[in-house]
């Protein structure tokens, strides 16, 4: 089974996020297992990420792409790392300069920038949506 961590500064507050939230962890609980990390703060989020091999950043000014090339380079990634992915989503300032140097990659979601409560569901939606292009079924249409 894929195993992904999601590694994100607090915890989500909002009902109507939290069941957002389980309603795509359920949908993907057939392809993968989702462990969610709650750092209190950037400093505990800085003291848990060197404990990761590798990580992907979620930050704006990175890698920009469609959801097609999601699909492609997270299935590739899950290929090349077996079967396991975390994903590192910054607090309200981003990431310092040194997470973001010894992250593995850094994917932007958007331009645009979401709190890190809204980036937690976009994350998944996208994950989903990636599983789903990979089957060929019609959710992505």
């Amino acid at each position: 089974m894929i195993k992904v961590k999601v590694i994100a500064s607090g915890r989500c507050k909002e009902e109507w996020l939290r069941m957002a939230l389980a309603e795509y962890e359920k949908r993907l609980s057939p392809f993968l297992e989702i462990t969610w990390i709650h750092p209190k703060d950037d400093a505990q989020l800085a003291d848990l990420l060197p404990q990761e091999q590798q990580y992907i950043a979620l930050d704006p000014n990175g890698d920009s792409m469609g959801s097609l090339e999601f699909s492609q380079k997270l299935l590739k990634y899950f290929e090349n790392n077996r079967s396991r992915a975390t994903f590192a989503i910054g607090g309200p300032d981003g990431f310092s300069p040194d997470i973001l140097q010894k992250s593995t990659l850094r994917w932007s979601l958007s331009p645009l920038t979401f709190t890190h409560q809204l980036t937690r569901l976009i994350l998944l939606e996208q994950i989903y949506r990636a599983m789903e292009i990979s089957k060929k079924s019609p959710y992505h249409k």
